[in-house]
C-alpha cells in the first residue's frame, strides 16, 4: 500500500549537457563587435614606440611615438614624443608635435609641438605652444584632361 513504484524507462534521446558553439570567423566579428580601449595606468612608464589599430589611453608616461586610431590622453597622461591618430583627444600634456584628423584640446591639457590637423579644437584654459597647420588630404586625380601639347594644331589655310 505505501510502498513506491517501480521507476518507468525513459524513452527520450539523452541531450548533450552543453553543444559546442559554431568557431565564428575572425574577421566578421571584428566588424560587427567594438574593440575595448587599451588603458595604459597612471603609474606606468612606456620608453619606446607605442602602435595599436584601435583605442588606446594613456594616463601614465610615454617616452615615444605613439601611432594609434584614436587616442586619449587623461589628465595624468604624458607623452614626449611624436602622436599619429585618427582622432585625439587631450586632457594631459604632450611634448612633441600631433597629427591627426580631428585634434580636441580639453582645458587641462598642455602641448609643446606643431599640431597638423583637418580640425582642431581648443578649450579656453589649454596651453598650446607650436603652430597650428591645416591637414591637406591629397585630393583625387582628376579626369584625365588633354594636355595643350596633346591638343590638335589648328588648321591652317
Amino acid at each position: 500500500m505505501f510502498s513506491k513504484p517501480a521507476p518507468k524507462p525513459d524513452n527520450r534521446p539523452a541531450m548533450p549537457l552543453a553543444e559546442p558553439a559554431p568557431a565564428p570567423s575572425a574577421e566578421p566579428a571584428a566588424r560587427t563587435r567594438p574593440r575595448p580601449a587599451s588603458l595604459l595606468a597612471q603609474n606606468l612608464v612606456v620608453e619606446g614606440s607605442l602602435q595599436s589599430d584601435s583605442e588606446v589611453q594613456i594616463d601614465g608616461l610615454v617616452r615615444g611615438d605613439v601611432r594609434v586610431e584614436r587616442l586619449t590622453i587623461g589628465e595624468t597622461g604624458r607623452i614626449e614624443g611624436q602622436v599619429a591618430a585618427e582622432t585625439a583627444e587631450v586632457r594631459g600634456r604632450v611634448v612633441g608635435a600631433i597629427i591627426a584628423k580631428q585634434v580636441r584640446l580639453f582645458s587641462s591639457a598642455s602641448v609643446e609641438g606643431d599640431i597638423t590637423a583637418e580640425q582642431l579644437a581648443i578649450e579656453p584654459g589649454a596651453s598650446f605652444e607650436g603652430r597650428s597647420i591645416k591637414l591637406q588630404r591629397p585630393k583625387a586625380a582628376p579626369a584625365a584632361a588633354p594636355s595643350p601639347a596633346a591638343a590638335p594644331a589648328p588648321a591652317q589655310g
